[in-house]
């Protein structure tokens, strides 16, 4: 190295040199010859280790970490990575700490086993120390060292210590008073001990004993670097990098992508780091999960072989229809096992999201959200369920200005009207009790009807008082509720009419107009406090005979538009009348996804739980469901998303207006292309490659061609007045309102990707909603076809999330530790056969539509094990058919004493217990990594056979004379609410036709039982053997129809009169039948032999 005649200094930890006497520009000199790695918490060059390589702290994910840092975060941190968050392990020429095993290293060091320099941590001396690698921590708060002392976050850095340069205790111009001299103590054990000498001020004298006392102190550099300026400069970079990256996230059209690796990229303060992480489920509950998978697979592989290579010669029927249910099963198990491949968690981080978002004394930042609330029928759904809804979402935890919360009234019914009004009302006193004290859950039936203690944690000395008051408002309330109720039962001749005495538009529910009242949001309605209050609007759709109206998909498109039109916030949140607020920060855990500045951009929807209220203790008919929601819908959150339930779920309103997502921004590669460039040059392809990719580029989805046409309608006026008549105004104009409708101001405000209205008039505001929502307005549009909530089935949840996978969007599932939403469900066993049966019926339009995704989506951007899940979503109503054929198997075995497989072998036997196994070791790991109790996991099985031996069954034939032969079916809506006691609904029987399957096959099983015991007794000791498993398969459909069984009882345990008779109708006749085609005695008659007696 070419010193020019200077005086170098270095650090071999600090992999820096200094150069003395050198000039400004020379003065400290990294070695950058040697490595280019930069640490991440302090911004220093990390050291190359003596084996010439550089140093690495984490094995896992090499973060880039210097040794200083590395040995401080093991010796007073969590002592784990900051970016993989896994512990660091002990390197060697580092001490051994708490926590270290020796076990986990094969390290012989035994010169730095023990730091004993940590005894030394009470001098005085070393307090200076100890504070500057805390300072060098400064990413991770405060922390208690194991030595007492307190490290210091970058908030108190004003109380360190300065550290002291190396001066010769002489002054200097150019040094600041406050930079002290440095002396190593010849006594130090390892030399690594500093000692700072009194400077001027200080009560101990000390004499200059230099050894050049007349040298120009100027010729001398600095001996030690000054950390606060190399900090300051330090988090200046980072601030920088920041603001390049938040401008890309906030105002581009494309995704960027931050190379966490790239020494540029600042590493994050709290305010700065992810909203939310991934959580995978762990190696040790996952691997094995998947190897029992593809064992099951090699079993079954086994099992097929020998079932189809061993046939029943005397029962060939009984043996290939069992065969060809049997590979069905197999084929549902395999669509419904791979997307749970790859299963995963997530966790939000609101305090981040409050630091970036909301700022002190500036308006929050935070999206506007429009909530929408969908209810048709007030007497199947009570109107205190929804005001409950309501007042739960007028008292979230998110800024009153940017909520607005919309009710679709479906009916158009005076009830719901009124009920909304009085809602509005007591909103004024219900919203700022519950934002004064923070109670949970905000919706008062459910908040005063907990079983808790009201009082626990709670200090404010008036809570005890203004709740009582509160409750009692509340009481007055339902009072007032109910007796609107009451008087709706009955309906006047002339129809009802409003205060101002004009008749009520929706007296005829069929033939109505448009209806919209804004209750809260517009100025002068203000809380008890004086505050402000959410936006709440009732709106009611025109409906006119001769218009198809599109049921829930219908009414949820037409609040999409008018919310657009009033509000026009960027998400969209839609739940059930019956499925209130659980959680007031559920808004928060959602925009922890939609407004992170990397991913965010790319997400259509976030999808939470559905988690229910009022559902008895053991639930008996799986209402819970919770093996989808905590299995299967983490398993999808791997993949590309969940799929759309429905319900609790925030939508990206520019992923409803059916564009595509936004293409993802590559890094530019590093490395040198020129050689595929020279080969094409050479070779004459390049010519040839351009001719092949130009067609491709032709072929654009509509709707990025729609998306280019957003220039031409910036001059676009309000819409009243008239637009600009240029060709390539007109021309877009014209794609646009073939696909959203004429309304130019609806679609200007599909223009706005943040949201926000550009009108203040709010009588042209209402004008114009009332427009979006007329009956002819979706005519010519495509509204329903790639526009908002998808047309075409009873299930419109499942085939609009599944458009918006076709787009290339994703989706993310949110299981925050407080359930977001909780609801209603049936457990009546006549109400829940009939919402699966509506959930069926769903599956089997879509399996028949043009959206089946079998044939449909592909070149989108549809993952293909996404696609497996959408398959099976919509296959499984097919099952039913083998399914109901299976459970009767067993009944005709034991009438027939026949059997779908011959004797059994050792080999036979093998196979059959391993795939037993197998299937309840699957089971077990999903229980395990999904956190499912088995008791859910055994009613989920039973109702399965259940749902699919009655509800599948019947929405096969109706979906397929729906499709086929034009015939309609009516929606029914499921019954929200009982006042007969707790759980009274569970034994309350109500006739349907779907009850009939079921019990038949529990019958006729019965009835097979019975016959076959008493011919095993009959025929003797050796007729047991081969009965066993028959037996056995009839006891599985007897023991999984169980809870149908006991649901037919009730509580008075005797069986309804019309089920027994026709069950026992159906019984017999099929018994009958089978006693007319295979009699049990030989069609010669009965074979007479002689006894050998001598009767005479």
């Amino acid at each position: 190295m070419d010193t020019g005649g200077r005086l170098i200094a270095g650090s071999h930890i600090r992999n820096e040199f200094v150069w003395i006497n050198a000039d400004e520009t020379r003065r400290l000199h990294p070695a950058k010859a040697l490595s280019v790695q930069i640490c991440q918490i302090c911004g220093e060059m990390i050291e190359i280790t003596v084996d010439m390589e550089i140093f690495v702290a984490c094995n896992e994910c090499a973060f880039p970490v210097c040794r200083t840092c590395y040995e401080y975060e093991r010796r007073e941190g969590n002592q784990v990575c900051p970016q993989c968050k896994t512990r660091y392990k002990r390197i060697k020429g580092c001490p051994r700490v708490v926590g270290d095993d020796e076990e986990d290293d094969d390290i012989d060091d035994l010169d730095h086993e023990f730091d004993l320099a940590k005894n030394d941590a009470l001098y005085p001396s070393k307090l200076s120390a100890a504070m500057l690698f805390a300072r060098r921590n400064n990413g991770y708060g405060s922390q208690a060292s194991s030595s007492g002392l307190s490290t210091c976050s970058e908030h108190d850095f004003s109380q360190l210590p300065d550290i002291p340069l190396l001066t010769y205790n002489e002054e200097d111009d150019e040094i600041m008073s406050n930079h002290h001299a440095l002396i190593v103590s010849p006594f130090m054990g390892h030399g690594n001990r500093v000692d700072s000498l009194p400077y001027a001020g200080s009560s101990v004298a000390l004499q200059p004993r230099p050894m050049v006392p007349k040298k120009d102190m100027t010729l001398y550099g600095y001996g030690s670097v000054a950390w606060r300026d190399r900090l300051e400069g330090w988090k200046k970079r980072q601030s920088d990098k920041l603001q390049v990256i938040k401008q890309q996230g906030n105002h581009g059209g494309d995704v960027v992508e931050i190379d966490v690796n790239n020494p540029d990229t600042p590493l994050m303060d709290e305010g700065r780091k992810p909203l939310s992480r991934k959580l995978p489920i762990s190696s040790s509950k996952i691997n094995p999960y998947r190897l029992i998978i593809l064992l099951r697979l090699i079993i079954l592989g086994l099992f097929f072989h020998y079932r189809l290579l061993h046939p029943v010669h005397d029962a060939y029927a009984l043996w290939m229809t069992s065969v060809i249910c049997e590979i069905w099963f197999a084929l549902s198990w395999i669509l419904d096992q791979f997307p749970k491949w790859y299963p995963i968690e997530r966790e939000t981080y609101l305090e981040r999201l409050s630091l970036r978002y909301e700022k002190e004394g500036r308006p929050s930042e935070l999206a506007s959200i429009d909530i929408f609330v969908s209810t048709v029928d007030p007497l199947k759904e009570p109107p205190l369920i929804t005001a409950n809804t309501v007042l739960s979402i007028l008292a979230v935890d998110y800024p009153v200005e940017k909520v607005a919360c919309y009710v679709s009234d479906d009916g158009a019914a005076m009830l719901t009207f009124e009920a909304l009004s009085e809602t509005s009302e007591f909103a004024t006193k219900w919203v700022p009790f519950c934002k004064k004290f923070n109670i949970e859950p905000r919706a008062p039936e459910w908040y005063f009807s907990q079983k808790i203690d009201y009082l626990k944690n709670r200090i404010h000395p008036g809570f005890a008082r203004e709740r009582r008051a509160m409750k009692r408002e509340y009481e007055e309330f339902k009072v007032r509720i109910n007796g609107l109720v009451a008087t709706a039962q009955k309906v006047p001749e002339d129809g009802w009419t409003m205060q101002d005495g004009t008749p009520w538009p929706g007296n005829n529910v069929r033939d109505h107009p448009g209806m919209i009242q804004v209750f809260l949001g517009h100025s002068g309605v203000l809380d008890v406090d004086g505050s402000k209050l959410p936006t709440l609007v009732y709106v009611s759709r025109e409906k006119r005979p001769g218009f198809d109206h599109h049921k829930k998909a219908g009414a949820m498109n037409s609040l999409v538009r008018v919310s657009a039109i009033l509000s026009n916030a960027p998400f969209v949140l839609n739940v059930d009348c019956d499925h209130y607020i659980n959680n007031s920060k559920a808004l928060r855990e959602a925009m922890c996804f939609m407004m992170d500045p990397t991913v965010g951009k790319k997400i259509c929807f976030v999808q939470f739980p559905q988690r229910f209220d009022g559902i008895d203790l053991h639930d008996r008919y799986s209402n819970r469901n919770v093996l989808f929601f905590d299995i299967n819908m983490k398993g999808l959150d791997g993949l590309q998303g969940p799929i759309y339930v429905g319900t609790g779920c925030v939508f990206r309103r520019r992923a409803l207006y059916g564009y595509d997502a936004p293409s993802t921004k590559k890094v530019p590669s590093k490395t040198c292309n020129c050689w595929s460039e020279w080969c094409f040059l050479c070779y004459g392809c390049g010519t040839r490659k351009d001719k092949k990719i130009k067609p491709e580029e032709e072929k654009k989805p509509k709707n990025r061609e729609t998306s280019k046409q957003i220039h031409a309608l910036e001059t676009i006026e309000e819409g009243y007045e008239g637009f600009v008549t240029e060709f390539s105004a007109s021309t877009s104009q014209t794609i646009l309102e073939k696909k959203f409708g004429r309304s130019s101001t609806f679609i200007v405000s599909t223009l706005l990707e943040d949201g926000g209205t550009r009108y203040e008039s709010s009588s042209g505001f209402l004008k114009e909603a009332i427009h979006v929502i007329c009956c002819g307005y979706e005519d010519k549009t495509e509204w329903g076809k790639e526009v908002g909530w998808i047309y075409g089935s009873v299930t419109e949840d499942i085939l609009t999330g599944f458009k918006m996978h076709c787009h290339g969007w994703r989706s993310v599932y949110c299981m925050p530790k407080r359930p977001a939403f909780k609801g209603s469900a049936p457990i009546n066993l006549s109400d829940r056969l009939n919402q699966v049966l509506r959930w069926a019926l769903g599956s089997v339009e879509i399996f028949l539509s043009r959206h089946c995704p079998i044939w449909y989506g592909y070149g989108g951007g549809l993952k293909w094990l996404e696609r497996l899940s959408y398959i099976n979503s919509v296959v499984y109503p097919w099952t039913s058919i083998p399914l109901i054929v299976y459970c009767t198997l067993p009944a005709i075995c034991l009438l027939t004493g026949k059997f779908i497989v011959p004797e059994i072998s050792n080999y036979a036997s093998i196979v059959f217990l391993a795939l037993f196994m197998s299937i309840a070791a699957t089971g077990i790991l999903e229980m395990q990594w999904g956190g499912v109790q088995i008791d859910d996991w055994w009613r989920n099985e039973q109702f399965w056979v259940i749902g699919g031996v009655s509800s599948h069954l019947f929405a096969l034939f109706q979906g397929l004379l729906k499709v086929l032969g034009g015939v309609n079916t009516n929606f029914t809506v499921t019954s929200k609410g009982g006042d007969d006691g707790e759980y009274s609904e569970l034994y309350i029987f109500k006739w349907t036709s779907l009850l009939i399957p079921p019990t038949t096959l529990l019958i006729i099983n019965l009835v097979g039982v019975v016959v076959g015991i008493s011919d095993a007794i009959n025929d003797g000791y050796d007729s047991w053997g081969p009965l066993f498993g028959r037996l056995f398969f009839a006891f599985w459909v007897i023991v999984h129809l169980y809870p149908f069984l006991k649901g037919l009882l009730g509580k008075q345990d005797r069986m309804p009169t019309i089920v027994m008779v026709w069950s026992i109708l159906l019984a017999s006749i099929l018994t009958l039948m089978w006693v007319r085609v295979n009699p049990f005695v030989s069609r010669d008659g009965p074979v007479l032999e002689v006894c050998g007696l001598d009767c005479d």
